[in-house]
């Protein structure tokens, strides 16, 4: 079940960077620069561990589905993942820049 859920999140995202880039220069401009792309991921993913944060507590209570729990500490677990390759491809960036010579 989770990963039809990761794979609309995915296209939804592209559509959304593919509708910036067809615009032309002007779009360009209009778009989100890199740090707001990665502070809404860093958004997105902060609310997913509160969400599943949220589901466990209600399982706990005996209000919430045990299916329900898993999906969304998967999809936490998913958002988590993203996050760290991301910080993972910015670290080798940075340190590929660092080491180029002038």
């Amino acid at each position: 079940m989770v990963a039809p859920l990761i794979a609309a999140r995915a296209y939804a995202a592209i559509q959304d960077a593919a509708s910036v880039g067809l615009g032309g220069q002007a779009a360009k401009t209009q778009g989100p620069d890199f740090g707001h792309m990665v502070s809404q991921a860093v958004s997105q993913a902060v609310g997913d561990s509160r969400n599943a944060e949220a589901q466990m507590t209600a399982q706990v209570q005996g209000k919430a589905n045990l299916v329900d729990v898993v999906t969304a500490i998967s999809s936490a677990q998913t958002s988590l993942d993203t996050m760290i390759a991301v910080r993972d491809q910015m670290i080798a960036a940075y340190q590929q820049i660092m080491n180029m010579s002038i």
